[in-house]
């Protein structure tokens, strides 16, 4: 299996390839990719030195092309697809059909992957896109059990990949309506939840912090309380007599206990979240993965996850917490 690990930036390339990872993913400075945020990503000469340090040491490298341009803006999608081509990238993730067409027509030989945010879920819709742009790969979304994830690894006409640890989205895979509506942007149009520029944090005189979107507020922090970075999807709100996570807890996905199934089922790679994370999280995480991958692999009877391996991951999690999320649904 494959391992998959984010890159924000170049730091966190070198120490995701460093810590064993097969394959790192990243995006442009634009909105052509789902994390553009203020400081992250890549120049092209960035990317270049990235791809020699991954290639030296036979890690793969992919271009996230996974947002979705509207007519004015396909230009800007279809240039980083030739950018991607000429840099020498090992494959483009994307999910829009007009950006996946153009790299089928121009760049025949530029492997594509569908993005998870393509939210190709039955056998039928992986048929369709391989069949009409020619897909080498498709990402899982996050909101089928393991059932699922079985049964179309049966079923589908080309290799899948599956998310293995990090953050989730209560929405279907950034098709966020709550970030639409405060802020008038969608991260899958424009590349991110929560734009920086409509994040407002107060201090106030006890220390305590309050941090509105766009002059909503969405959560106040006591002094020596952690603060995420605000989505309204995390916030705590006054519902009744109470304030609380109204809609969605701070908490991580975390499959290291099916690790095993999805092998069984020939899941082809596993992909770590968190290009928006550091490179001590990306390091981290990616040597957990790489080594309960590896025991697996000459060591498969009898696996077991490791405490160590999990507390490390915990230790990683938003609110320290971690779930199966949807992959854990019986009745499916």
């Amino acid at each position: 299996m494959q391992l998959v690990c984010p890159a924000g930036n170049l730091p966190a390339l070198k120490a995701a390839v460093d810590a064993g990872a097969d394959a790192v993913y990243l995006g442009f400075r634009d909105q052509t990719n789902a994390r553009a945020f203020p400081g992250l990503n890549f120049s092209e000469a960035e990317i270049r030195e990235g791809l020699r340090h991954a290639h030296d040491r036979r890690c793969k490298v992919y271009i996230a092309l996974n947002t979705y341009p509207d007519s004015a803006r396909l230009g800007a999608w279809e240039r980083a697809v030739d950018c991607a081509a000429e840099l020498g990238a090992d494959a483009i993730i994307a999910a829009d059909m007009a950006v996946l067409d153009y790299a089928c027509r121009h760049h025949p030989e530029l492997p594509r992957h569908l993005s998870v945010q393509g939210s190709a879920t039955s056998a039928a819709a992986l048929r369709y896109v391989h069949e009409r742009f020619g897909i080498a790969r498709a990402v899982l979304p996050r909101v089928l059990a393991i059932q699922q994830v079985e049964r179309l690894c049966q079923r589908s006409p080309v290799p899948l990949e599956t998310f293995a640890f990090g953050s989730l989205c209560i929405m279907v895979e950034g098709r966020c309506q709550l970030s639409s509506y405060v802020t008038g942007m969608s991260p899958n149009r424009h590349g991110v939840c929560s734009p920086a520029r409509f994040v407002n944090w107060e201090e106030h005189a006890d220390g305590r912090r309050s941090v509105r979107l766009n002059g909503v507020l969405i959560d106040r922090f006591e002094a020596e309380e952690a603060a995420g970075y605000p989505t309204v999807c995390k916030g705590r709100y006054a519902v009744g007599e109470h304030v609380f996570h109204a809609l969605e807890e701070p908490t991580s996905l975390n499959t290291l206990d099916l690790l095993p199934r999805l092998a069984a089922a020939g899941v082809v790679a596993l992909k770590i979240e968190g290009r928006q994370r550091g490179a001590a999280y990306v390091s981290a995480v990616t040597r957990v993965w790489r080594a309960a991958i590896d025991r697996l692999r000459d060591a498969p009877e009898g696996w077991q996850p490791q405490p160590a391996w999990q507390q490390v991951l915990a230790g990683h999690a938003e609110g320290h917490q971690t779930t199966l999320g949807p992959y854990h649904r019986g009745w499916q």
